[in-house]
């Protein structure tokens, strides 16, 4: 009984602790990157807010794997570095699914939410790094296009919000239209998590079992599409089968979270 406690006290010790801490700290970066974007060039403060936020989501992973909280494996993104312009297309179980990939990917946009990228607790930071809102299609896609014409990759969740348990939302045109105009492939990703925590429909008063085990796998690359609506069909039939072939019980002990620096 009282080992049954300290377990759950220690749960949920590490969990609200992992919470506040992502609030502290996103709050204190976005007071030095309105500071900041006050006061540098456009081009060196996304350079710079992009790679400061890549540092900080990776310190902040390992800090969840320090107490207990989470174990990662995200060794798989490090082979997507020098890969060249490219739509990164993952699911989207988690709030942490944007974390763990960008804390891979320094040199990524992301299409974020209008409200993250207006608020005050993700906005300055969002902003400052140049990541695109999506609640203006014409903008979001010139914006994206740009991006990836410069040599930049871009990170585009195809569902446009978290994965509902056990099947996939409807993608969104966007991203085949990018692809097209910018002429670059698609590369999909699978975060595989052996919890919902975090997910859509999981309380955060539900203790989840600690630790969170979550990993990220290269899918298929597609080409730049031709067809717009068979490329959509298509990419979304492939990710729903990926899925359904790999239940996230499989999943490995994973490795820990540092790769080399941002």
């Amino acid at each position: 009984m009282i080992l049954r406690w300290l377990r759950a006290a220690h749960a949920y010790a590490a969990l609200w602790f992992g919470l506040a801490l992502l609030g502290v700290a996103s709050l204190a970066w976005g007071a030095l990157a309105v500071a900041l974007r006050a006061v540098l060039p456009e081009r060196t403060g996304h350079l710079l807010g992009r790679r400061a936020i890549a540092r900080g989501f990776r310190a902040y992973l390992a800090t969840l794997q320090a107490v207990g909280a989470c174990r990662f494996d995200l060794q798989a993104l490090d082979a997507l570095r020098e890969a060249g312009p490219m739509i990164l297309a993952p699911n989207h179980p988690s709030l942490l699914d944007a974390v763990m990939l960008l804390s891979r990917a320094p040199q990524a946009n992301c299409v974020l939410k209008a409200p993250l990228i207006t608020g005050v607790l993700f906005g300055p930071g969002a902003r400052l790094a140049g990541y695109i809102r999506n609640d203006w299609p014409v903008g979001m896609v010139r914006r994206a296009v740009e991006e990836l014409r410069g040599g930049g990759q871009l990170l585009l969740f195809p569902e446009g919000t978290r994965t509902a348990r056990g099947h996939l939302n409807p993608f969104r045109g966007a991203i085949s239209l990018i692809a097209r105009q910018a002429g670059v492939p698609v590369q999909t990703l699978f975060i595989e998590a052996d919890s919902a925590f975090l997910g859509k429909g999981w309380p955060l008063s539900r203790r989840p079992e600690l630790p969170l085990r979550y990993r990220v796998r290269l899918g298929r690359r597609f080409d730049p599409p031709r067809d717009l609506h068979g490329f959509m069909r298509e990419l979304e039939q492939y990710c729903a089968r990926e899925m359904a072939e790999a239940p996230a019980a499989a999943l490995p002990v994973p490795v820990d979270v540092e790769s080399r620096p941002a």
